[in-house]
C-alpha cells in the first residue's frame, strides 16, 4: 500500500477505534508499507498533528455539520479530521488537494454516500477561512480556559492547571510550544568521540547543528536528517538521542569514576549510559526496570556506546532488598504523566486526568521511599520526572523531606541552563528553556553520627 493518506487513516482508526497510542499505531502502518522519506514524513504529521489537534477539528465540524463530531460514524470523523487538518494546519497542501483525497478517502473507506457531505463541509470551511470568519478565532468563548483549550486542542483541567502556575499569557505560549514538532537533540560519547568531530561529520552530510549552552555533550539538530541510524557516528556509537532537560538530570546526580550507582527506573537507558560516560565506564551502575522489553532495548543502547559497566537488574525496584545502603548514588527516574513532553507525545493530552495524576503520585511516593533506603550513608538521590505537574514532583518531594528529617535538598552547584528554584530544585518549563519539561531535585543524606 502506498497511499499515504490511507495510511494516516488506518493509523488514526487504531488510535480512535482501539485506543492505541500514537507512536505504535504508526510503526504499525508503516510495516505494512514501503514509502519514500517524504511521504513517511506526510504520514507522520498527519497522525500526529490530527492527534494533537483532535478538540480544535471536532470544534470546527460542531460548528458546521448539522451533527456533532460525537454523533458522527467514527470512521467519517476520523476522514474529516484528515481533511480539516491539512485544511487549518498544513499551509504546503493546496486546498483543492486537501478536499479531493479526503473526498477519495471517504469513497474507498465506505462512505461513498457522504463522499458530497464530506466535499460540502470542507469547502464551507475554505469559504469561511477565505473571508476571515475561521469559526476557532471568530467564536465568543465562555472564558479563557474554554479559548485556550479549543484554540490551541487542550482539555480544561490543564489549561486551568497551567493558568494557576504561570498566568495567561505564558500558559498560551506553553500551548503554542507543545504544538510545535519536537527538535532532536544528541548526546556526545566522550569515550569515543567529540562535539567537534561530530559537528564536521554532520556537516559533511548537510546537517546544521546547534550547541546548547553549559550542557557540554548537547547537540540539537536542525531541520529534516531522515533515519536517524542513517546518521554518521551511530554505529561506531559516538552519540545517543537523548534530550538536552535529560541530559540536566544526570549531569546533577554527577556520577564519579568508581562508584556504585543505581538507576532505580532505568530503561530505555539514557541516564544510565550517560552515567556510564560521566564515569569514564569506571565502576558499577545497576540499570533497574520491571519491564524486560525496555531493558533489552536498555541492553542494545549500551552495547552499541560499547558500556562495561552497566548491569542489569529485572524487577520492581520497591522489591530489592539487595540494594539496601549500596549505592553512592541512586537516580530515580520515576515513571510519570509525561506531560513535560506532550510535544512529542501527541495523544498523552487527552489519556490523563487529574484523578490518575493523584494515583501516579502515590506510586511516585513510593518508589522515592523505597529508593532512599539504597544510598548509603552521606550519599545523594536525584528524583527526576519529564513532567511539569506539581502532584508529581514539588508535593512528592516535600512529602518526602517531612517524613525523612535525614534528608534534604542539595541545590546543584555546576553551571546550568536552567536557574534552580528558591528550594533547590529544577523545574524546565518548555517555553521558557526551549527543551523538554522536566523536574528534577538533588537530595543528600546525612551522615550518621
Amino acid at each position: 500500500m502506498q497511499n499515504p493518506r490511507q495510511i494516516a487513516f488506518l493509523a488514526l482508526r487504531e488510535v480512535h477505534r482501539r485506543g492505541a497510542f500514537a507512536d505504535a499505531a504508526l510503526d504499525r502502518a508503516f510495516g505494512n508499507s514501503q514509502l519514500n522519506d517524504l511521504d513517511r514524513r506526510l504520514v507522520t504529521e498527519l497522525v500526529y498533528g490530527s492527534v494533537r489537534r483532535m478538540r480544535s477539528i471536532d470544534f470546527i465540524i460542531d460548528k458546521l455539520a448539522t451533527k456533532k463530531s460525537s454523533q458522527q460514524p467514527p470512521e467519517l470523523r476520523t476522514i474529516l479530521h484528515l481533511g480539516l487538518y491539512q485544511l487549518e494546519y498544513l499551509n504546503q497542501i493546496p486546498p483543492s488537494a486537501a478536499v479531493n483525497t479526503t473526498v477519495q478517502l471517504a469513497k474507498e473507506n465506505g462512505f461513498s454516500g457522504l463522499s458530497s457531505f464530506v466535499n460540502g463541509l470542507l469547502r464551507q470551511y475554505i469559504r469561511l477561512t477565505d473571508n476571515d470568519l475561521n469559526p476557532l478565532t471568530v467564536t465568543n468563548y465562555k472564558s479563557t480556559v474554554e479559548r485556550l483549550g479549543i484554540l490551541h486542542s487542550f482539555p480544561e483541567w490543564l489549561v486551568k492547571l497551567w493558568i494557576e502556575q504561570i498566568g495567561e499569557t505564558e500558559t498560551e505560549q506553553l500551548c503554542e510550544w507543545f504544538n510545535q514538532s519536537p527538535t532532536i537533540d544528541l548526546r556526545i560519547n566522550p569515550l569515543k568521540s567529540s562535539i567537534a568531530q561530530i559537528e564536521a561529520a554532520f556537516k559533511t552530510h548537510n546537517i546544521s547543528t546547534s550547541r546548547i549552552p553549559n550542557l557540554p555533550q548537547a547537540l540539537r539538530l536542525n531541520g529534516s536528517i531522515g533515519a536517524i541510524q542513517n546518521l554518521p557516528g551511530y554505529s561506531e556509537g559516538w552519540w545517543t538521542i537523548q534530550d538536552s532537560s535529560a541530559q540536566l538530570v544526570t549531569h546533577i546526580l554527577g556520577a564519579q569514576p568508581g562508584e556504585t550507582i543505581i538507576d532505580a527506573c532505568a530503561a530505555p537507558g539514557g541516564k544510565t549510559t550517560h552515567s556510564a560516560e560521566l564515569m569514564q565506564d569506571e565502576g558499577t551502575i545497576y540499570a533497574c526496570d520491571k519491564t524486560a522489553s525496555r531493558l533489552k532495548k536498555l541492553k542494545e543502547n549500551a552495547d552499541r556506546l560499547q558500556m562495561k559497566s552497566i548491569k542489569i537488574h529485572t524487577g520492581d525496584s520497591r522489591h530489592f532488598p539487595e540494594f539496601v545502603n549500596l549505592a553512592d548514588r541512586v537516580l530515580l527516574d520515576a515513571p510519570c504523566s509525561g506531560l513535560g513532553t506532550l510535544h512529542r507525545r501527541p495523544d498523552a493530552r487527552w489519556r490523563h486526568t487529574p484523578e490518575n495524576i493523584q494515583q501516579q503520585s502515590q506510586l511516585q511516593s513510593e518508589l522515592l521511599a523505597n529508593a532512599a533506603t539504597f544510598v548509603k550513608s552521606g550519599g545523594v538521590l536525584v528524583y527526576a520526572t519529564c513532567t511539569i505537574h506539581p502532584l508529581e514532583n514539588e508535593t512528592v518531594i516535600r512529602s518526602f523531606l517531612d517524613s525523612n528529617p535525614h534528608w534534604q535538598i542539595e541545590p546543584p552547584t555546576i553551571d546550568l541552563p536552567v536557574q534552580p528554584s528558591p528550594e533547590g530544585w529544577v523545574k524546565v518549563w518548555p517555553h521558557r528553556h526551549h527543551m523538554d519539561g522536566f523536574f528534577m531535585v538533588r537530595l543528600k543524606q546525612l551522615k550518621n553520627e
